[in-house]
Parts: structure tokens; C-alpha cells; sequence
């Protein structure tokens, strides 16, 4: 039985509270109140934990969650993937 091993693509999930509502907003309130939720090796990982996290402050309008392709910063010639 032979294995295939896809590439570990790095991704971050964060998230906290935004200044503004809007649909492009993406500054923070407060750096230092900003939420690791976790490091992941594929985006659908790092999916699943983003949706986890807004579904639970889904009551907060001025909470979201984001997450980084941070392959493509640490990479940004070999990208690669999602």
C-alpha cells in the first residue's frame, strides 16, 4: 500500500474584533486582543477552524475570523495550491 504525501502548505487562522463592519474592513480594534486559533498544513484544515470560530461569536457583527496562506509569504515564488 503505497502512500502519497500532498505538500504542507501553511495556513493561520486569526480573528478579533474590527473597527469598522464593512465588507472590505479588515483592521483591528485592539492588536494585542487579536486570537491565534491555530496553525494548519492545508486550507481545508484551516477552513474547518475558521468556521468553527465565527460560528461561535456569530452574535458579535464586529468579530471575524481570517485565514492566511502563509505558504505564499514564506514562498511567494512557489505558492503553490489553494
Amino acid at each position: 500500500m503505497s502512500q502519497t504525501h500532498s505538500p504542507q502548505l501553511l495556513h493561520l487562522v486569526i480573528g478579533g474584533e474590527l473597527k469598522d463592519i464593512g465588507p472590505d474592513a479588515h483592521e483591528f480594534k485592539d492588536l494585542s486582543q487579536v486570537e491565534f486559533v491555530g496553525a494548519y498544513p492545508s486550507y481545508e484544515a484551516a477552513r474547518d477552524a475558521w468556521r468553527a470560530a465565527a460560528q461561535s461569536t456569530v452574535d458579535n457583527a464586529h468579530m471575524r475570523y481570517f485565514v492566511i496562506h502563509a505558504h505564499k509569504l514564506l514562498d511567494p515564488a512557489r505558492s503553490g495550491g489553494s
